[in-house]
């Protein structure tokens, strides 16, 4: 993982970096939208199907999320959409405060 080798905000925790992305990887899959406060609750509730392109079906207990975790880190990339049609790294302004549009996509490879 390129965070894990650069450990760009110096926090000398190897570990750290992957967890995180484990965590917001399985926070996506079980319901945090970008529409709506996350109150980390699971919207699923006991497990977790995938059908590979290939028709293999993968089935992951919740009981079992470490597992679940490593299959998304492994198996999922984060991108940044079109910057034209989805208005990636535009700075706009909302109640006085400037924002800037930071979208992702986390796709399955």
């Amino acid at each position: 993982m390129h965070l894990k080798l650069r450990d760009t905000l110096k926090l000398k925790a190897e570990n750290l970096y992957p967890h995180k992305v484990k965590k917001f990887l399985c926070a996506v899959a079980l319901g945090l939208r970008p529409a709506k406060v996350w109150n980390g609750v699971d919207e699923a509730n006991g497990g977790y199907i995938i059908v590979k392109e290939s028709g293999e079906v993968l089935a992951y207990h919740l009981h079992d999320r470490n597992s679940f975790e490593n299959y998304l880190l492994n198996n999922t990339r984060l991108e940044t959409p079109s910057m034209s049609r989805h208005e990636f790294g535009k700075i706009y302004v909302e109640g006085g405060r400037k924002f800037i549009n930071l979208n992702l996509q986390v796709r399955f490879i």
